[in-house]
């Protein structure tokens, strides 16, 4: 039981029963919203992301770690960019776009988005070992 609890992280009574809101969900809202935005070329999930990935999953929430509180949550964000992007201007991008994303979604108030730049991506250039005269 004690397992399950750390596992759910917003809890809200209605009228009509209980909400609860798993960590995990929050994580993947924060990962979606935050790969939708234009110059964003991945998530830098670190080895346990590469892992479930080379198995064949996508990791929906690679690259995202939060903390939620009863009303807030706060978000850490990494992600590699595509070279050429405006670092500054792109990470406030993609703050507005978790924090929305969140508090729209789970009616959560984000504190805190934090933009973590772990690398650049660059376009894939011909390989040299290809055959130049046909």
């Amino acid at each position: 039981m004690e397992e399950r609890e750390a596992l759910v992280m917003h809890k809200e009574q209605t009228s009509l029963g209980t909400v609860t809101i798993a960590e995990e969900v929050v994580r993947i809202i924060a990962g979606l919203a935050a790969t939708n935005v234009q110059g964003v070329a991945d998530m830098s999930g670190g080895i346990a992301g590469g892992i479930v990935e080379r198995l064949g999953r996508r990791n929906l929430s690679k690259g995202v770690k939060v903390e939620v509180g009863e009303k807030e949550a706060a978000v850490d964000i990494y992600v590699i960019v595509e070279f050429g992007a405006r670092i500054p201007e792109l990470a406030a991008s993609i703050q507005k776009a978790v924090k929305g994303a969140v508090e729209e979604m789970t009616g959560l108030n984000v504190v805190e988005t934090n933009v973590n730049i772990q690398g650049v991506a660059f376009e894939e250039e011909p390989s040299a070992n290809v055959d130049r005269v046909k």
